[in-house]
């Protein structure tokens, strides 16, 4: 469909994405989910062209997608998938939508759909575990998309996806992420640069057990990203704290101000579909995401998750 950011589609009709379907519930591996069929018959932009994405399971680097689109505002609600409060931005097929013409295209429902989805929802296993597109998504992009390839990078400025110099920006990272890697390979320690770390030169300095901190957030309150060098105060040589990650992306948005938006308390594992329930909520921030600028431009938009302690109150 060659579709751009910003034109505006319309979901199509129940009966009409069912006759994409397989008996799974998926088209080319993909699963159209329960908290999707909200959106049947309304009008909505494209948020960006869905070709490619990073690969979280197994850290592969990116991986191929085919005729895909990610859609403003439409991130899953986890209603049909145990309360997941990840809040992924959906995968749209271009089968799912059509382009906009004319007044809009009654949007029927068909009742053999919803039960197929929620069959769906759950893994044939004797422990509950989920199914979703977060969780299948190593099926729906099996092929692996090499730093090499050019043509990613022509799509994300054609699409507009990303302008052109934060295509320079994404591949100038991903370079020195490269050559750093071969570095560490070959050379002796001293003749690394800043320690062989990734741009971004993120180092935790906690030994032992990481610092904890409960401010009791709640959603509306203003808070601030504290300064990249106390977060690494609390992060050890993984860059975890308590298990949770501080990633590059998320040091950018140091020092910045922005809402609560959620605490989140439970989430599925990608890798296995087990529903996660945290020891210790964390929070959401409004419109903050993974902007994709440390992995070539990724589309996928990752809304991170941040330790209390990484926050503070503004008043």
């Amino acid at each position: 469909m060659n579709l751009r950011v910003g034109d505006l589609v319309e979901v199509r009709g129940e009966g009409e994405i069912l006759a994409t379907l397989d008996e799974r519930g998926e088209l080319d591996g993909l699963p159209f989910m329960p908290e999707m069929l909200a959106y049947c018959g309304q009008r909505l932009t494209v948020h960006k062209v869905a070709h490619k994405l990073c690969d979280t399971q197994t850290r592969t680097g990116l991986r191929k997608m085919e005729s895909a689109v990610h859609l403003t505002g439409a991130r899953c609600d986890g209603s049909a998938h145990g309360g997941c409060q990840t809040a992924c931005s959906m995968y749209w097929k271009e089968a799912w939508v059509r382009r906009v013409e004319g007044a809009p295209t009654p949007a029927p429902q068909d009742a053999r759909l919803l039960p197929l989805l929620q069959i769906n929802t759950r893994k044939p296993v004797e422990e509950e575990r989920f199914s979703c597109q977060a969780t299948e998504l190593l099926r729906a992009a099996p092929a692996c998309l090499p730093f090499k390839n050019v043509n990613q990078y022509v799509t994300d400025v054609r699409s507009g996806n990303v302008g052109l110099l934060k295509t320079v920006q994404g591949l100038a990272i991903g370079l020195f992420n490269r050559l750093q890697s071969v570095a560490k390979r070959v050379l002796p320690r001293p003749l690394w640069i800043r320690g062989g770390l990734p741009w971004g030169f993120l180092r935790g300095r906690v030994t032992g057990k990481t610092p904890a901190q409960s401010l009791d957030l709640r959603p509306g309150e203003l808070v601030r990203v504290k300064p990249r060098e106390e977060i690494l105060d609390t992060l050890n040589g993984d860059l975890l704290n308590r298990g949770m990650g501080f990633e590059q992306e998320m040091a950018r948005y140091c020092g910045k101000t922005a809402r609560v938006q959620a605490r989140v308390e439970r989430c599925i594992d990608e890798k296995t579909g087990e529903m996660l329930q945290m020891k210790n909520p964390c929070i959401v921030l409004e419109e903050v995401v993974c902007e994709g600028v440390h992995s070539l431009n990724c589309p996928r938009e990752f809304v991170p998750f941040w330790r209390e302690i990484w926050l503070e109150r503004v008043s």
